[in-house]
C-alpha cells in the first residue's frame, strides 16, 4: 500500500510540475527580438467617395490612424513580450496602413427598420520587418479588428466608442500575430 501511495503521489508530482509548456515569449526570445517600433499608421481611405461598401454614406473619424497606433503601442507594452523602442534601436519593425472603415446593421427594431444595433469593423495592411536586415518576417492585408454597437435600450454607446473597442480589438489581434506568428 505504501509503494502504491509512493507512486501516486510521484505521477501527481510530475503532471503538476510539468504544465503545458506554452508561452507566446518563445518565439520571440528565440529569434532574439526584443525590441519592436511600431510606425504611425498611415489613413489610406478613400474619404472622397461619398458612399462606401456596408452602408450608404461614407463615415470617416479624423485621426483613427492615431488611435490604431496608440492602441498597437499600448498593447506592446502591456503585453511585455516587446519593448517599444525608438526606430533606430529596435529590432523589429511594424508598419501599417487603414484601408476600410466599415459599419453595418446587425439587428433592427422589430416591425421596422430602424438599427438597434452595428458592427464597427476597421480594416488595415501591416507588415512586420527586421529592422538591420530589412527581411520582411510577414505581411497581412485586410487584417481587421471589430466591435458592436447598440444605438438604444440599457446597453446603448456611442459610435466613437465602438470605433475605441474596434482600434483595442484590433491592436490585440496585431500584438498576437507578431508574438505568436513565427
Amino acid at each position: 500500500m505504501r509503494h502504491l501511495s509512493l507512486m501516486v503521489c510521484a505521477a501527481v508530482l510530475a503532471l503538476t510540475s510539468c504544465g503545458c509548456g506554452y508561452t507566446t515569449r518563445g518565439y520571440i526570445t528565440e529569434a532574439g527580438y526584443k525590441t519592436v517600433y511600431v510606425e504611425p499608421f498611415i489613413n489610406k481611405i478613400n474619404t472622397t467617395s461619398e458612399y462606401a461598401e456596408g452602408s450608404r454614406f461614407r463615415t470617416y473619424f479624423p485621426l483613427l490612424e492615431n488611435k490604431i497606433t496608440n492602441a498597437v503601442v499600448d498593447r506592446f507594452n502591456f503585453e511585455g513580450s516587446l519593448r517599444t523602442a525608438q526606430r533606430e534601436e529596435a529590432d523589429l519593425v511594424l508598419s501599417g496602413s487603414l484601408v476600410n472603415y466599415r459599419r453595418e446593421t446587425l439587428r433592427t427594431a422589430s416591425g421596422d427598420d430602424n438599427p438597434e444595433e452595428y458592427r464597427v469593423t476597421l480594416f488595415v495592411n501591416i507588415k512586420l520587418v527586421e529592422n538591420r536586415t530589412g527581411k520582411v518576417l510577414w505581411e497581412k492585408n485586410d487584417f481587421a479588428g471589430d466591435a458592436t454597437y447598440f444605438v438604444s435600450g440599457t446597453m446603448a454607446t456611442s459610435e466613437s466608442q465602438a470605433v475605441q473597442d474596434a482600434s483595442i480589438d484590433l491592436a490585440r489581434r496585431i500584438v498576437e500575430t507578431t508574438v505568436e506568428a513565427w
